[in-house]
């Protein structure tokens, strides 16, 4: 993981500004930093998205293919991750130095995401047992400046939402085996809708969310919540060498269900609004 030296100074500075509920760069402590969501942009992919959450910049790439479904649960379809961390991210990626972070990323994304709970897997099941749709979901972290978790979750959502999966009909040949037809119709097809991830640092006696590389270096534990759009929460996973007392685990956790309830609805409301553009939309960004 990308890290930053603080001075003494500068932590202090840092936990009496987050203890009054004002950060260093003017947000509160439930505050995201700006962000900007792109899809579309990568060509020979079935969807794809660009996000950008302050210094931190993830591209996600989504191809759907049918394979076979997983011997244990042979009624759902799943996903497949993996996690490229570009060496222009950050010097310490240089070399293999990002791949212990990649394989850390792609293991809890497919924890995260591969859950009855976090998105409808029955959903992408063709005939259990035999087909099913496999997503394959390549992450590339160009920028990094903290909060990679809720990033990446935000590009994967929205290449989802552009990953537009026909629908399969499957009829039998004379001599009984089974044949695969996909829908030729554009509009016949269905969407993938998946959970978010909401990180919040234990910084002093608080918490706070979307924390910036200078705030994770005061921070001594992490809490990854998975919540859908009802505010369910599917899944949490405590990171960090701290340890975290159950009142402070419950009031992040509350926290994080608030915070990840309210960010799916604007989310869908820009992604549905740049749909509605179709090609007259302006392309914007390197891969514009």
């Amino acid at each position: 993981m990308a890290t930053v030296q603080v001075s003494e100074a500068e932590k202090v500075y840092i936990l009496h500004g987050i203890r009054d509920d004002l950060r260093v760069d003017g947000r509160g402590c439930e505050d995201y930093r700006h962000m900007e969501v792109e899809t579309d942009v990568v060509s020979n992919t079935d969807g794809s998205a660009k996000v950008t959450l302050g210094h931190t910049a993830v591209l996600v790439g989504i191809k759907a293919e049918i394979g076979k479904p997983r011997p244990l649960i042979p009624n759902e379809g799943y996903l497949e991750f993996f996690v490229d961390c570009s060496a222009n991210a950050t010097p310490e990626f240089e070399g293999r130095g990002g791949e212990e972070l990649g394989t850390e990323l792609s293991n809890i994304l497919y924890k995260v995401f591969n859950n009855e709970h976090s998105l409808d897997l029955r959903s992408l099941c063709i005939s259990p047992g035999e087909h099913c749709w496999v997503l394959y979901v390549d992450v590339l972290l160009l920028q990094c400046d903290g909060n990679l978790y809720d990033a990446i979750s935000i590009a994967i959502k929205a290449a989802l939402f552009n990953t537009k999966i026909p629908r399969v009909h499957i009829s039998s040949d004379d001599e009984g085996g089974k044949e695969i037809e996909l829908s030729d119709d554009p509009y016949d097809c269905m969407r993938v809708n998946v959970s978010c991830i909401v990180t919040l640092c234990k910084i002093g006696h608080r918490h706070v969310v979307d924390a910036t590389l200078q705030e994770k270096a005061c921070s001594v534990a992490s809490l990854i919540i998975s919540v859908t759009h009802k505010g369910v929460i599917t899944c949490t996973r405590k990171v960090g060498r701290g340890s975290l007392d159950p009142e402070s685990i419950c009031e992040m956790t509350e926290a994080g269900r608030r915070v990840g309830k309210a960010l799916h609805s604007p989310l869908i409301k820009l992604l549905q609004q740049e749909e509605s553009l179709g090609k007259k939309r302006q392309k914007v960004g390197f891969l514009g």
